[in-house]
């Protein structure tokens, strides 16, 4: 539900200007004011689950989401539709933040982990997919207003169902981390880069206005793991990076997503603008990639990652990855789904439903019952902010480009594919980076949690 929302918005973006009056550049606040709470509060509420429990997080942030998604289907005003977007995002980034914290300490054997991170990644990008056939159907059929009103009966569902079903727990009490200045850096912090990231469209990346705030943003940050490595109690305990494959993991996950979510957003520009697919088609057209995902993270990937490790079953879903987006990044103006854009999702799909089982297992290989919480919150983190770069970098990218070609006499149909084109090429370059580090940086299991200094002969451990 939460993932959905970030997608379904967006097919329905111009019904809402035309019933509430937004202008082109307001009316991608509708989203961006979704997303800079969304990231900037993933860590804090992370580590809050951590103190008091998952579970309450959880349904409080439930909760939250699903009266916000209320308030955003009786909207008569941008004002308050804005203003209810924002606290949806803070209730999405509350949910969010523990969901695989929760996942992980209810599933501590390896493959029953394996497999349920499988279904936390299956349902993670099959909610980014089912938001533009949703999306399209709701709006279509009815109006925009009920992409909000379908979010209501799931999120009481989910609360009375949360409620009876998850063991309750304590936490480790707002004694053992309340850093309230460490809250304060952090949150303002990724609130800033967010809102710089995404706001660049307008302003570009060279302009004052980026540069200040992005700095500003910056700074923070320092400021914050400046205090986590002196603080008694700190909001994010930097053990937690000490895993050269948490680190990795987290790092690589952030680039594949930087060019994997963004083909998201381009290929639903192409279908439409270039093909010419309304919004239901679109949606249609990009299923198939749910469902690769859905029939490798639910079924082949747990049992590939208990087998080999997670990091043997990422480098080939890397692979996959990038050579889909390097195939359309050959999509012609006069193209066909079935022969351009068709062959290139299937390996897409595959490719990400082997990598980022293997990303979550990695990410949180390390985390202990007391920190499960915080790294689910920075897996999420990086996912966020590896979205909204790709997509902010992305697009522009491909703007710039149909810009310059349509300078040059181009037709519309040719200036815009040939910027898509660019913009898949340079999303399949940065995923061929976050391949090479993971070549590079992890290692398997065994070798990352059993050092050389503490290997003994095998002679000798059989003595013992």
């Amino acid at each position: 539900m939460v993932i959905l929302d970030g997608t379904i918005v967006n097919v329905a973006l111009p019904s809402i200007q035309q019933d509430l009056g937004f202008s082109s550049s307001g009316l991608a606040w509708v989203v961006n004011i979704y997303l800079v709470p969304f990231g900037g509060l993933l860590l804090l509420a992370g580590r809050l689950g951590d103190l008091v429990g998952r579970k309450r997080v959880f349904i409080n942030g439930v909760g939250v989401f699903t009266a916000a998604s209320l308030l955003c289907g009786v909207s008569q005003d941008l004002a308050v539709l804005l203003a209810s977007r924002f606290v949806q995002g803070i209730g999405g980034a509350v949910t969010s933040a523990v969901t695989l914290g929760m996942v992980v300490t209810l599933f501590p054997q390896p493959k029953e982990r394996a497999r349920a991170i499988g279904v936390y990644s299956f349902v993670q990008s099959a909610g980014g997919s089912m938001g533009l056939l949703a999306g399209g159907v709701l709006t279509q059929t009815i109006s925009w207003h009920w992409i909000f009103f379908v979010n209501v009966p799931i999120g009481i569902v989910a609360v009375l169902l949360a409620g009876r079903v998850l063991a309750s727990e304590h936490g480790v009490g707002l004694g053992k981390g309340t850093d309230v200045v460490g809250a304060l850096l952090v949150t303002s912090a990724l609130m800033l880069g967010v809102y710089t990231i995404v706001e660049t469209t307008d302003y570009g990346w060279t302009s004052a206005h980026t540069l200040g705030i992005g700095a500003a943003a910056l700074a923070l940050l320092l400021a914050f793991v400046a205090r986590q490595a002196k603080a008694a109690q700190p909001l994010l305990p930097l053990r937690v990076f000490r895993s050269r494959n948490v680190s990795g993991a987290m790092g690589i996950q952030a680039l594949m997503v930087a060019g994997m979510f963004s083909f998201q957003f381009l290929c639903v520009l192409y279908l439409q603008k270039v093909l010419g697919f309304d919004e239901i088609h679109t949606g249609l057209g990009i299923f198939p990639v749910s469902v690769a995902i859905g029939a490798l993270s639910l079924g082949l990937s747990p049992r590939l990652i208990a087998r080999f490790s997670p990091r043997a079953v990422l480098l080939p879903g890397l692979s996959l990855i990038a050579a889909g987006l390097a195939a359309l990044g050959r999509v012609p103006a006069d193209g066909s789904y079935a022969v351009d854009v068709l062959p290139a999702l299937l390996p897409l799909g595959i490719g990400f439903g082997l990598a980022m089982p293997s990303l979550a297992t990695l990410a949180m290989s390390a985390a202990t019952p007391q920190d499960s919480g915080i790294a689910s919150g920075m897996f999420n983190t990086m996912q966020q902010i590896g979205s909204a770069f790709g997509l902010a970098v992305l697009s522009t990218l491909a703007t710039s480009h149909t810009d310059a070609l349509l300078g040059e006499g181009a037709s519309t149909a040719s200036a815009l594919a040939g910027g898509y084109q660019l913009a898949f090429r340079i999303g399949a370059c940065i995923v061929a980076v976050a391949l090479l580090l993971a070549a590079t940086l992890l290692r398997s299991p065994a070798t990352a949690q059993r050092p050389a200094a503490e290997t003994k002969p095998v002679a000798e451990n059989a003595t013992r």
